[in-house]
């Protein structure tokens, strides 16, 4: 088992620096330099061509789709953007890399110097922490190596490996933070709003579908500790392919702890790249960790230089969205949340998700309601994001429409957020199928409240008196009565009829 130094003993001994690389697979419809699909989910090796499969005689194309999702994802990062920049060959051998290079970018990236300002809880509200960008550069995704037989799914301990390359080729921008120095304690949790934050500007960019648990925004996480105060950074590590947020901040602090035990013990830290373990919480060793000289970047002798016109690339700012900042206040105004509701609302990460909701018909308490007290509940206990749930702001409005409609109730609602959640159809589907729709018919109604009434004379007297607040107790009897499915108002109006 990984010894480990508790967290706060590891904070208190070593100062942490972080370095952040964002894989973001870009939403087009065919692959960085051919025209091979890029859909998700097809059947193996079905989406590929002689160019990303890197045969013989094959030449590239640019996607000049991806060209302008880099400039406008480097802009709204506060990016300078390059006048002139080439891609090049990253050579290295690994299986999933048909060509045994991948075509990337390195001392020209198309995007360079920028910055993200993030949000993480202080002891007096929301604490605002400038992360630094060193640069965001166009490359190819490699294929997806699958390894069967063994217990853990990687190759260790696998009796074969087969390899899909339908996502070899497809284009990504990969975002490179400079070193994350001073967060202290918090820098697990700054790695996971910047990641956060992240995402959102993605998404309102409309140049990815960010879904982590598909791989289409995946993390590395870089982590080193140095004496306190020493201004120094040590030796680091490289967490690969952390695909949720949660894991983000997880990973973080776990290698923190891992490496603070090591240096506490005299021993040194080996640069490798390391491997997240969503059920235990637990970094294990990969590889060792190349250098830049090792993988003998030079400029792909096959493509032309990518130089966007300066008025092309100020057409591009001037379309951008408003910023998140900007936004989340427009929202907040909007919806009326006060600003410990907004403040919820963006820790749990639901922004996306109620704008979503409040466009499909539900009001934006309702909408908060259900994502960010709900629907949060459910995420963290079954150790999934938010977004992740099997379950659309549309399906999540409808629930809401029945209740409004007086269709159910909202204790009813959660048994149909039940139903949709476990793969049963559409909210009214599930209500059909469950039986859950209220009963307002008086006949069942007045029979329910005439054994409510019988079996609680002393409440009944209290309301024949003139207390009408008690009949609280007689509904409540009620609805146990009718397992949570009566009319809450019609029958107040029936106990008030029947003993007034």
């Amino acid at each position: 088992m990984t010894e480990l130094m508790s967290y706060d003993d590891a904070i208190a001994a070593f100062d942490p620096a972080m370095g952040l690389e964002v894989h973001v697979e870009l939403s087009t419809r065919t692959k960085m330099f051919c025209g091979c699909s890029v859909e998700f989910g097809a059947e193996p090796n079905t989406q590929t061509c002689p160019t990303c499969l890197g045969l013989p005689g094959s030449l590239p194309v640019i996607n000049g789709k991806a060209v302008e999702s880099a400039i406008r994802i480097g802009l709204a990062l506060n990016c300078e953007i390059a006048e002139w920049c080439r891609m090049a060959r990253k050579n290295y051998f690994y299986p999933d890399m048909p060509k045994n290079f991948q075509t990337s970018q390195y001392d020209e990236p198309i995007a360079f110097d920028g910055y993200l300002d993030v949000e993480v809880d202080g002891a007096d509200g929301p604490e605002v922490f400038r992360v630094e960008i060193e640069r965001a550069h166009m490359e190819e995704d490699t294929g997806k190596s699958l390894h069967v037989g063994g217990a853990t799914g990687r190759i260790h301990g696998a009796d074969y490996s087969l390899v899909d390359y339908n996502r070899a080729g497809i284009p990504l921008i990969e975002i490179v933070t400079r070193p994350i120095l001073g967060a202290g304690a918090k820098a697990p949790a700054v790695a996971r709003a910047y990641v956060a934050t992240l995402r959102d500007l993605l998404l309102g960019l409309d140049v990815s579908d960010v879904r982590m648990e598909q791989g289409s925004m995946r993390c590395d996480v870089n982590l080193s500790l140095s004496p306190k105060g020493s201004g120094t950074l040590g030796t680091r590590t490289e967490t690969k392919n952390v695909n949720s947020l949660r894991s983000v901040e997880r990973a973080a602090r776990f290698e923190v702890s891992r490496q603070a035990a090591l240096l506490s013990a005299g021993e040194s830290i080996l640069q490798e790249t390391r491997h997240f373990h969503e059920d235990t919480g637990e970094t294990t060793s990969g590889r060792e960790k190349s250098d830049a000289d090792d993988y003998r970047y030079f400029p792909e002798p096959d493509l032309v230089p990518v130089a966007p016109s300066r008025e092309w690339v100020a057409e591009l700012k001037a379309a951008l969205p408003e910023p998140l900042r900007d936004k989340r206040a427009r929202l907040q105004a909007e919806w009326g949340y006060t600003d410990l509701e907004m403040r919820d609302v963006v820790a749990a990460e639901a922004v996306g998700l109620i704008e979503e909701t409040v466009a499909a018909g539900a009001s934006p308490q309702a909408a908060r309601k259900w994502w960010v007290a709900e629907l949060t509940r459910r995420a963290n206990e079954d150790g999934v994001e938010l977004a992740a749930l099997p379950i659309t702001p549309a399906q999540v409005a409808a629930i809401q429409a029945l209740v409004d409609a007086g269709t159910i109730n909202d204790k009813l609602a959660r048994q149909v957020f039940d139903g949709v959640l476990a793969g049963e159809g559409e909210p009214d589907a599930v209500v059909a199928a469950r039986g859950l729709a209220v009963v307002s018919d008086d006949g069942a109604l007045g029979e329910a409240v005439d054994r409510a009434i019988a079996a609680n004379p002393d409440v009944a007297d209290k309301i024949r008196d003139g207390k009408h607040a008690a009949a609280g107790a007689l509904i409540g009897a009620v609805m146990k009565d009718m397992g949570g499915q009566a009319d809450a108002g019609r029958v107040r109006e029936l106990i008030l009829e029947k003993l007034g």
